[in-house]
């Protein structure tokens, strides 16, 4: 997939939806013993990546060392589901402090009272953080309203071939 095409999908109305909206991510990658890893994780959006942010010595930082290929998958619990699915590469980076995306992605899932808060213990707590930002290099979105999964619009154009 082209860069272009993947900033054509990354701005339809659904993507945004759940770029931006109050929910996590569901993370993935290869755990150094070689086996899957998934965990919900809070990201930022700065339009063309994914930036999430991680504690120096994590498991996943460790992973991620060793084999940078992600996926993340980004959904709604409503029906019908809408989902957007990214691949890509993990680019590491040792940061001081607490990056303001950091920030900007914890407003995304509290109040603003809860917020002030939790802003305040993390920076109490981090003297640094390691920046994972992911640059996707394939992207699909499945609003099962006009885009099923391939399979699905498949098994639905083979059953009204059969009449």
């Amino acid at each position: 997939m082209n860069q272009h095409e993947i900033a054509e999908i990354l701005a339809k109305p659904y993507a945004q939806e759940l770029l931006f909206a109050p929910a996590p991510a569901r993370f993935s990658y290869v755990a150094l013993d070689g086996g899957p890893r998934v965990v919900p994780i809070g990201f930022h959006f700065d339009g063309e990546r994914l930036q999430i942010f991680t504690v120096p010595k994590s498991a996943k930082v460790k992973a991620l060392h060793h084999n940078p290929r992600v996926a993340l998958t980004l959904d709604t619990n409503g029906f019908p589901p809408k989902v957007l699915l990214i691949r890509g590469t993990a680019e590491l980076k040792l940061e001081q402090g607490v990056p303001e995306q950091y920030i900007l992605a914890g407003r995304k899932v509290m109040t603003a009272e809860q917020h002030v808060g939790w802003t305040q213990g993390v920076k109490d707590l981090y003297d640094e953080m390691v920046r994972i930002t992911v640059t996707p290099d394939w992207v699909k979105l499945i609003d099962f309203e006009t885009n099923l999964p391939k399979d699905v619009q498949d098994l639905i154009d083979a059953k009204q071939a059969q009449g």
